[in-house]
């Protein structure tokens, strides 16, 4: 086997191992969702918040690839469970945030627990280097699935009558 087959065989087993594990934490946050009482898309994007911080209803669109009105549905949703909080700007009333209650976060956390240490065990098996390296690759990759994100965005964006028309990517074997 060439290099390049060997190189085009171990990507697509990263391919299909990075998938299997998206699919597998997709399953788990369902099933803490569940639990919640939330949906999963819900609980995904109080996860953001969670990570972002305090921010408004126009970033939590942007990093989500959802629709402002999409947004304040969630937002009203987690409101009203108490997940989540609107603020408004001391020095712009007119401009609102949104932020964690952590309390209500903290009940939501315990659940992670066990993934968190299955995970802590499996990492403390990697030199500092390797460390470097997953955390160089989950932040690469974070930035490319925000850019396929937009990208889809235009898509959805587009009338469905001119998307012949837009360039998209090959196609790829599923």
């Amino acid at each position: 086997m060439s290099r390049a087959d060997s190189r085009a065989v171990l990507m697509q087993e990263l391919e299909e191992a990075m998938r299997r594990s998206s699919a597998q934490g997709v399953m788990y946050g369902q099933a803490v969702a569940n639990m919640a009482g939330i949906s999963n898309s819900d609980m995904e994007c109080m996860d953001i918040l969670y990570l972002e911080g305090r921010v408004t209803a126009g970033r939590l669109a942007e990093v989500t690839g959802l629709t402002t009105g999409a947004i304040t549905g969630v937002v009203d949703r987690l409101e009203k469970a108490g997940y989540v909080r609107r603020e408004r700007d001391e020095s712009d009333r007119r401009k609102v945030f949104i932020s964690v209650v952590e309390e209500k976060a903290a009940e939501i956390g315990k659940f992670y627990v066990p993934m968190q240490e299955a995970m802590s065990r499996l990492w403390s098996t990697y030199t500092d280097d390797e460390l470097r390296l997953l955390l160089r690759f989950a932040n690469d990759g974070y930035k490319g699935v925000l850019e396929a994100t937009e990208a889809l965005k235009v898509v959805i964006d587009t009338p469905p009558e001119q998307r012949a028309s837009l360039k998209m990517p090959p196609k790829r074997r599923r």
